[in-house]
């Protein structure tokens, strides 16, 4: 005759009121997100509902952790044994450097975002009243004038700030220093003034935030982010500027390792989903979302503007758009690929022997 413990009988006792479903479901998981430093207040905003999406459709419970650091820097953690199942990360480098090492698949990009997830555009925030006059990329190369923009040794978005300009000048919005020979004579000249190089878009940010420099080179994004926790600065676009494009990526060798997959590519998902770009969008990062972008009155430019297909609408959401974040077109929207694309752009401005590399080195005295 079996004996059963008093412990035994009420834990089948317990078990037997479970409703069903609660007794199939399915043991929690636990997935990394390795992100770059800028959008963490977005993420802490969109995790939980996808926590929340996931035990509706699924009954699992899925914790997310968080790691949060430059991009770059990021990046080669991942390549160095940070075992995180998705990487949303500055820049497509960051990425590419994953693919190359044989961590992320090839075809990390292939839906209708190209694997991008946010977007935004290389702004200046400036003192209050603007007290320098910093209106363009002109003003920001004005001898005395303090710039601060992280280092792109280590930022991604440093790269993309440098690229603003640069792109600018080639493009022949920098009176004085248009096309190939004027271009990197601004970036001279744009190095000759930066006063400090953070090692994050974030620390950069903060330390325009603390009172350093006249001009902080930063995502439009950050700017509205410190605006809207009170910061006491001004948001400047100028003529010319970069569409930066953050990418996202499942990170394959090790979601098969962990048996994560199903969830991590679930969550990679709904980062595209209508309430994910709202948040995003509150956090003052442009969405790729034709029916948000529409929602929020983004004009399109460029291919976008000709584009016949008209966006679907967007889900009705019980999340509302912030009205103190707008997104303005400006006159000159550009992206990477008219700079040659980013394999070229590594080799030739970020490289070793890169230009960019060259002048920042020359400026610290290297």
């Amino acid at each position: 005759m079996k004996h059963f413990t008093l412990a035994a009988v009420l834990a089948f006792s317990l078990a037997a009121l479970l409703p069903v479903a609660a007794q199939d479901a399915p043991p929690p998981v636990t997935i990394t997100l390795a992100g770059y430093a800028v959008p963490r207040e977005a993420y802490d905003a969109i995790i939980p509902l996808f926590q929340h999406f996931w035990l509706e459709q699924t009954g699992q419970q899925v914790t997310i952790l968080e790691s949060y650091q430059a991009s770059g820097a990021q990046s080669r953690a991942i390549m160095g044994g940070l075992e995180a199942d998705v990487a949303a990360l500055s820049f497509e480098p960051d990425i590419t450097r994953l693919v190359d090492a044989g961590l992320v698949s090839e075809d990390w990009n292939d839906n209708a975002f190209n694997g991008i997830v946010t977007e935004s555009l290389v702004v200046f925030a400036v003192r209050p009243g603007n007290p320098l006059s910093i209106h363009d990329w002109t003003d920001v190369i004005t001898e005395g004038v303090e710039v601060i923009t992280p280092d792109p040794a280590t930022s991604g978005g440093a790269q993309w700030n440098i690229l603003g300009g640069y792109g600018a000048a080639l493009r022949g919005f920098v009176p004085g220093y248009e096309g190939e020979e004027g271009a990197p004579e601004f970036l001279r000249a744009l190095a000759a003034n930066i006063r400090v190089l953070d090692r994050d878009g974030r620390e950069s940010f903060l330390t325009f935030e603390r009172g350093i420099g006249d001009v902080a080179l930063t995502y439009e994004n950050e700017v509205y982010a410190g605006l809207l926790a009170g910061g006491e600065y001004e948001l400047v676009y100028p003529t010319s500027t970069i569409r930066i494009e953050n990418p996202v990526a499942v990170i394959d060798t090790y979601v098969d390792a962990h048996g994560t997959r199903e969830v991590a590519e679930a969550f990679v998902n709904f980062l595209w989903s209508d309430d994910a770009q709202r948040i995003y969008a509150n956090h003052g990062f442009r969405p790729v979302s034709p029916a948000i972008r529409a929602e929020l009155g983004i004009v399109e430019t460029g291919a976008e503007a000709t584009a016949e297909s008209t966006p679907v609408a967007a889900e009705p959401s019980s999340i509302e758009h912030n009205p103190l974040i707008v997104f303005p077109p400006v006159i000159d929207e550009f992206l990477i690929t008219e700079l040659g694309g980013w394999p070229e752009v590594r080799s030739t401005m970020f490289g070793d022997t890169g230009l960019v590399t060259q002048i920042i080195a020359e400026a610290q005295g290297q």
